[in-house]
C-alpha cells in the first residue's frame, strides 16, 4: 500500500540510484531495492512509474537494454502537466523509494528491417535511444536523428558508442536549418524501417512524408505520448450488460465519460489512452481505438475507456 492507495499486482519496489537534471529534463536510474533482479527488456518498452496517491504514468526506458541492473527514465516537466511529471521532478531524488510496474514494449523494433531511421522530436528521443544500442550492437544501418530546440541529451549522444549514426538538429539555433523528412527519408531504399517518436506534427510530417515516398504503412513505425483527440464522430449506444445500463455518448465525449455519467464505475488513472487502467472486454460492436496501450491483438476484443469511441451504432461491454 501506498498510504490506503493498493500497489497494482505486478509492480515492485526499486530505488532512485542517481539523478542528473538536463534543463527541464529530470533523468534518473532505478535499481532493485531487493534481491530479486530487474526483468529484461528490449528496445522500445515503457514502465508504469507509481507516483503519490496512486497516480500511474509511462515513461519510456532509455538506457542500454543489456544494461540488465538498472533503468533508466528521462522526464520532461511539461507545463501542462496534470501531476505527473510535476510529481517526478518535486519528488525523485537519489535514495528515494518508487514502485514500477513490469516493461511493455508497444514500440518494438521490427526484425525485418535491414536499416532504420530513428527519428525522435524532443524527450521522444527516449525510447530511440535504447533503439539506437540495440541497432549499434546488432551491426544494423541506421540513423538517429534528434530534432529539438534545447537538445539537452546531445552532450550524452555524442558520447555514446553510436556517435557516427547520430544527426542532432538544434532548432533553437537561428541559423540551424529545420528538419526535412522528405531528406531523411529519400537517401534510403523502401524497405527501410522508420520510427518516430515525438510531437503529433512531427510524427504526422514524418508518415506524410513516407507515403509521398513510397514507404509501406507497415514500415512507418510512431508512438505517441497520448491518445488520439476524444472529438469527431457520430453519437453511439453504449450497454454496459452486467450493470444493465444504456448510454448515449455524444459526438465530443469518451465511452468512460458517458459511463460514468450514468452511475457505472470506470477506474481512471492517465486519461490520455496510454496506461491501460480503464481497458474493458467488448462483447458486442466495433471500437474506435484511439488508444496508445492496447497491441493488435488485443484490439480484437478490448477498448480503451477513456478515449476510444465506436464504428458501430451499438458498442456492448462486459462491465
Amino acid at each position: 500500500m501506498i498510504g490506503k492507495v493498493p500497489v497494482p499486482s505486478g509492480f515492485r519496489v526499486v530505488k532512485v540510484a542517481d539523478v542528473t537534471q538536463l534543463g527541464d529534463v529530470l533523468a534518473f536510474t532505478l535499481v532493485s531495492a531487493d534481491a530479486a533482479p530487474l526483468p529484461r527488456w528490449e528496445a522500445g518498452a515503457h514502465v508504469d512509474l507509481m507516483l503519490d496517491d496512486g497516480l500511474i504514468r509511462q515513461y519510456s526506458l532509455c538506457g542500454d537494454p543489456m544494461d540488465s541492473d538498472r533503468y533508466q527514465l528521462a522526464v520532461l516537466l511539461d507545463p501542462q502537466s496534470r501531476g505527473g511529471s510535476r510529481v517526478v521532478h518535486d519528488r525523485v531524488r537519489t535514495g528515494a523509494i518508487l514502485r514500477i510496474g513490469p516493461p511493455r514494449n508497444l514500440f518494438p523494433l521490427d526484425p525485418r528491417a535491414r536499416c532504420s531511421i530513428l527519428i525522435g522530436g524532443g524527450i521522444g528521443i527516449t525510447p530511440l535511444i535504447a533503439m539506437a544500442y540495440e541497432l549499434q550492437r546488432a551491426g544494423q544501418d541506421f540513423t538517429l536523428h534528434y530534432i529539438s530546440r534545447d537538445p539537452v541529451f546531445a552532450e550524452f549522444l555524442t558520447r555514446a558508442p553510436f556517435v557516427k549514426s547520430l544527426v542532432v538538429h538544434h532548432r533553437g539555433k537561428t541559423d540551424a536549418p529545420r528538419f526535412d523528412p522528405i531528406s531523411a527519408l529519400g537517401d534510403h531504399d523502401r524497405e527501410t524501417h522508420v520510427y518516430c517518436c515525438g510531437p503529433l506534427s512531427l510524427m504526422n510530417a514524418v508518415t506524410d512524408a513516407g507515403k509521398t515516398l513510397g514507404y509501406a504503412d507497415d514500415v512507418l513505425h510512431q508512438e505517441a505520448f497520448s491518445a488520439q483527440p476524444v472529438i469527431g464522430g457520430d453519437a453511439f449506444t453504449v450497454l454496459a450488460a452486467r450493470s444493465d445500463v444504456r448510454v448515449i455518448v455524444g459526438d465530443s465525449e469518451s465511452v468512460a465519460t458517458a459511463l460514468k455519467r450514468a452511475g457505472v464505475s470506470v477506474h481512471l488513472n492517465c486519461e490520455q489512452g496510454i496506461c491501460g487502467t480503464c481497458v474493458a472486454t467488448v462483447i458486442e460492436g466495433e471500437p474506435d481505438h484511439r488508444d496508445e496501450y492496447l497491441t493488435s491483438e488485443e484490439r480484437a476484443d478490448q477498448i480503451v475507456l477513456c478515449c476510444s469511441r465506436s464504428k458501430t451504432p451499438l458498442l456492448v461491454l462486459d462491465l
